[in-house]
């Protein structure tokens, strides 16, 4: 009896947990594709990874308690990602191919608690630190290249992100989200877009990012390796790049919607 008591809470706590994570996360990637596309404009916005969204978070009003809000909301969602892998919730199996998305879950769990660390070091010490996601990324890269087979980690992380892009693209184009969703139909008709579109761009980014990581293996050099931020600045130095940087930025802040609308659509199953 005891236990019966028990489970209900325990349930209702990773699922509240994992909402606010994934309405951390949209917010998170609502400013980073809103700030981009304001930049894109010429609306005086800036360029920057999920790092200096966060930072920029820190300057509004109430700042450090929003700041702390989305902490917390992003510790959630890494422990609802690592449930997901761990307890195989989504029940993806023990397949090469369910194993594979299950790691990727892993690794999410892992960047998002990174994530979570940065916003509270910035709550209780904010340095002024460069904003956007490279110096995250460099860092990991030079930390992995240190490592007995440092250059082949490196450019394990980066076919793995190319893997992940993949899967996030055909996820949106194909709209496989749909089976995690419990969405009234009128709501889907609008909403269903933004989300698959914003998988596709989301997918791109990661495929860039993965390609980064695989030019510093290649060079052996950390600093080729970045994030969502770099990603920006080698889209503005292409041709039509003010339209490429806007289409992405639209897309991330899709991206975001969508995390935002999984946070009270999408179906958790908090068994563990």
């Amino acid at each position: 009896m005891a236990n019966s008591m028990k489970n209900p809470d325990h349930r209702d706590a990773i699922t509240l947990f994992a909402r606010m994570g994934y309405a951390s996360r949209g917010i998170v990637y609502v400013l980073v594709g809103g700030l981009a596309a304001l930049a894109a404009f010429g609306q005086g916005g800036q360029t920057e990874g999920s790092r200096g969204a966060l930072e920029r978070v820190l300057t509004a009003p109430f700042g450090k308690i929003l700041l702390g809000v989305i902490a917390v909301g992003l510790v959630g969602y890494a422990m609802w990602r690592t449930i997901q892998a761990v307890k195989d919730a989504d029940h993806h199996g023990n397949g090469a191919k369910g194993l594979a998305i299950r790691a990727g879950l892993l690794a999410s769990a892992i960047t998002h608690t990174l994530l979570a660390f940065f916003a509270a070091t910035l709550i209780f010490q904010f340095t002024g630190s460069s904003g956007g996601s490279g110096g995250g990324s460099q860092g990991v890269a030079g930390w992995l290249m240190q490592q007995p087979f440092g250059r082949w980690l490196v450019g394990a992380v980066g076919l793995v992100m190319i893997g992940v892009g993949i899967s996030h693209a055909f996820k949106g184009y194909k709209a496989k989200f749909d089976k995690h969703f419990a969405m009234p139909p009128q709501t889907q008709k609008w909403a269903y877009p933004i989300c698959r579109f914003g998988l596709v761009i989301r997918g791109i980014v990661f495929v860039i990012v993965g390609s980064f990581f695989l030019i510093a293996a290649y060079q052996f050099n950390p600093d080729q390796a970045g994030g969502t931020a770099e990603v920006f600045s080698a889209l503005r130095s292409q041709a039509y790049g003010q339209w490429l940087l806007a289409i992405v930025a639209i897309g991330l802040f899709a991206f975001g919607l969508y995390s935002l609308l999984a946070a009270i659509y999408r179906r958790i199953n908090p068994e563990m």
